[in-house]
């Protein structure tokens, strides 16, 4: 296991609990979710992500300037298009745990434990 997502290193006393929270808000939105899973497999463009997630490129930049600030993504300008990436993996597997997380909400036995 990396060394960097050993849970059990982690205390409740860490001083990033609060960062933690500020994260957990910022990703406490579906087109936020949606951006990020869409960008998991790679850079996109603003107006591909807007077609991913069903809507408008300026919605979409308003989102991706949020996790551009909470530094979930990165930003590549190529002219006059802007290509969005995850900065790691993290935000990918956070999002992705909550995913698997919500399954259990819907169904007693989920897909991912068969």
């Amino acid at each position: 296991m990396h060394e960097d997502t050993e849970v059990d290193r982690v205390q409740p006393d860490s001083e990033y609990v609060e960062i933690a929270v500020e994260v957990f808000q910022l990703l406490a939105d579906a087109t936020r979710i949606r951006i990020v899973l869409a960008l998991q497999d790679g850079e996109l463009s603003v107006n591909h992500l807007a077609d991913i997630v069903d809507r408008s490129p300026a919605a979409v930049s308003q989102h991706l300037a949020k996790l551009r600030w909470g530094k979930l993504v990165l930003v590549r300008k190529d002219a006059n298009r802007m290509f969005y990436r995850l900065t790691d993996e993290h935000a990918k597997r956070l999002v992705i745990e909550a995913i698997l997380q919500a399954e259990h909400t819907i169904d007693e036995s989920p897909a991912h434990h068969a």
